[in-house]
Order: C-alpha cells, then structure tokens, then sequence
C-alpha cells in the first residue's frame, strides 16, 4: 500500500482524534498546564536557594524544561491510550473496524493526534511557566527533535496500553506502576548526577531520562549526557515502539474481542 494511500486514510481519523480532545481542551490541555504551573511554584520556592545544578541556571529555569517535557510525555500517552480504550469499552470501535484502514493508517492518526495534544500541552506550559523565569533557548532544533521524537514515541506507547488494556483500571494501572514512575525518576525534578552510585546507573535505563535531557540540551546547550546519545538512545525506542504497536495492530490483538 502506497505511502498516499496510507496518509489518505490516516486523515479523516487523525481529525476525529484531534477534535475529540480539543473540544474538551479545558480538561485535556488546561488542566496539565496548571498541574504544571503548580508544580513549579511548589518545588521553585522551595528549592531555588538550595539547589545549584549548572553553573549560572536557577533551579527555577532549570526546572522548566522538565515540566514542558514530562507534561509532553503523559499527556501524548494519555490521548492514544485513553481514545482506543474508550472505542473498546463503548463499542464503537466496531465503525473503524468495518473500515479499509491499514494498521499504518491506525496508527499515524492515533500517534499524530497524541504528538499534537502533547505538543499543546508543553507549549501551554511553556508560555504559562516562563513568566515566572524564561529558561532562554541554546539550540532550537534539539527541543523539536526531542519534543517531537518523545511525544510520537508516548503516542505509540499509548495505543499499545490501549489495545493491551480491556478496562479502565488496567490502563491505570499501566499508567501508574510504569509511566508515571519512569517520568518522575528521568531527572526532571533535579540531575541524576546526584543520585548515589547505583541509582545513578539505573537512571540511565530509563528511556524518559535522555528524552528530558536532550530536551533541556537545547535550552541551555549544557546536559548530563550528549544529546547525541541521547537522540540515538530515544530514537531507538521510538522505532521499538512503533515496530511494536505495528505488529499488535496487523494482528487485530484484542480489538475483535
């Protein structure tokens, strides 16, 4: 099947996702960029004065990056994962099943809307945090790389969840005992530099540690590991990922059920 039959297919789904969380924008898109927000005037009154990570950055426009990214990440998984669950859940996922949608045509709608709901978010928080301290920019081209790169790879992520989950307590559950845990741990609150010697080499297990480094990279040109490690790290899930979510989708795992 042609690369514009695909793309052709893809669009009218990829727009029915997109509308579905848009026209709750107050609840999918405020909503994380408060959480956010709070985040930051919790943890940056708290700390500014008693942490120092790179030399001449604030913990506060340290901070920043880190939020834009975390909140990319949980909110990419959340529109995938959640839209295919609820398909499953209220039936009408039968409708896209009577279609001629290739799995390819599946999948590009469902991670495209997720790359643009985590992408609204992390501009959101981004606009509503650096008033408080602007973290300045070093290389514009790592911050869309990562940003992009993170959110497609969560948005593959999320349709996984949702095909592998058949109520709502295992996506939460899926949500709770594995992303959100991998988010907290990648150094998004502080560096894992200063982690003990263990948990040091742990942090460097964790995929969600070089998407947020590379990201904060390109804002203050200085990280904790190469952004090019990074991309070669990040990038090599993503294509894990989605060779995953291919294979479930060309299956029909769990969606004839």
């Amino acid at each position: 099947m042609s690369a514009q039959v695909v793309l052709a297919g893809a669009q009218p789904l990829f727009r029915k996702e997109v509308l579905r969380f848009w026209k709750v924008a107050f609840q999918t898109v405020a909503a994380p960029v408060l959480t956010a927000v709070m985040y930051l005037l919790i943890f940056g009154h708290v700390l500014e004065d008693k942490v120092r990570v790179y030399e001449s950055v604030s913990y506060t426009r340290f901070l920043i990056p880190g939020l834009v990214m975390m909140s990319v990440l949980q909110n990419a998984f959340a529109n995938s994962s959640s839209s295919l669950i609820q398909s499953k859940i209220t039936g009408n996922l039968v409708f896209l099943l009577v279609t001629p949608l290739s799995p390819a045509a599946w999948f590009l709608a469902y991670t495209g809307a997720a790359v643009v709901r985590g992408l609204a978010v992390g501009a959101g928080v981004m606009l509503a945090t650096a008033w408080f301290a602007p973290p300045g920019l070093a290389n514009l081209g790592w911050v869309i790389v990562f940003g992009f790169l993170g959110s497609a790879m969560m948005g593959a992520l999320g349709v996984i969840a949702g095909l592998w989950a058949e109520k709502f307590d295992q996506l939460a559950a899926f949500q709770n005992f594995i992303v959100m845990p991998m988010t907290f741990l990648s150094g998004v609150f502080y560096s894992v530099h200063s982690l003990p010697g263990m948990w040091h080499a742990v942090s460097h297990l964790n995929p969600f540690f070089y998407m947020i480094d590379g990201f904060r990279h390109g804002f203050f040109g200085v990280s904790d590991v190469s952004p090019w490690l990074s991309l070669a790290v990040v990038g090599t899930a993503f294509v894990a990922v989605t060779g995953i979510a291919l294979a479930l989708l060309r299956s029909g795992y769990k969606l004839r059920h």
